[in-house]
């Protein structure tokens, strides 16, 4: 058996792609698009992973032109992305307007929300970095 993807439900594209893309750092590796079954899957891959000749885990954004409403993004779980600079990260997606809910206290470990509020944990690569502020002190937001 293989992994190979999450399939999440986003209400509006261009601003998941946003978020995956230009916040997270993904990237598109293919995307489908089906009139008669009114959706677009886009394909999304950690740039590491771009040019491995083995199949990488992905994640699938899928959009139905008929409008639906998504809640409760949280009863899938959440994504994990490993990061190299924690800090820097959630600097990046908090100056962006994403709120950080679990801020990174331990220089480990943080989690924000994606636009339709999928639960997001950021992990720094390798050994924590040392507590530093605002983080260390910042107070949890909402859930995670």
């Amino acid at each position: 058996m293989m992994y190979l993807h999450t399939m999440v439900r986003v209400s509006d594209l261009d601003r998941s792609l946003r978020f995956y893309c230009d916040l997270l750092g993904l990237q598109e590796v293919r995307r489908t698009e089906s009139e008669q079954g009114r959706f677009t899957l886009v394909y999304l891959r950690a740039p590491e992973d771009l040019d491995n000749p083995q199949p990488q885990p992905e994640i699938e954004l899928t959009y139905n032109w008929d409008p639906e409403t998504y809640d409760g993004g949280r009863n899938f779980g959440h994504l994990a992305f490993q990061v190299d600079d924690i800090y820097a990260a959630c600097q990046k997606l908090m100056d962006a307007g994403v709120t950080i809910n679990r801020p990174p206290h331990d220089g480990h470990m943080a989690f924000v929300r994606s636009p339709d509020a999928i639960s997001i944990e950021l992990l720094q690569k390798g050994a924590p970095l040392a507590p530093q502020e605002p983080w260390a002190s910042m107070e949890k937001t909402g859930s995670w």
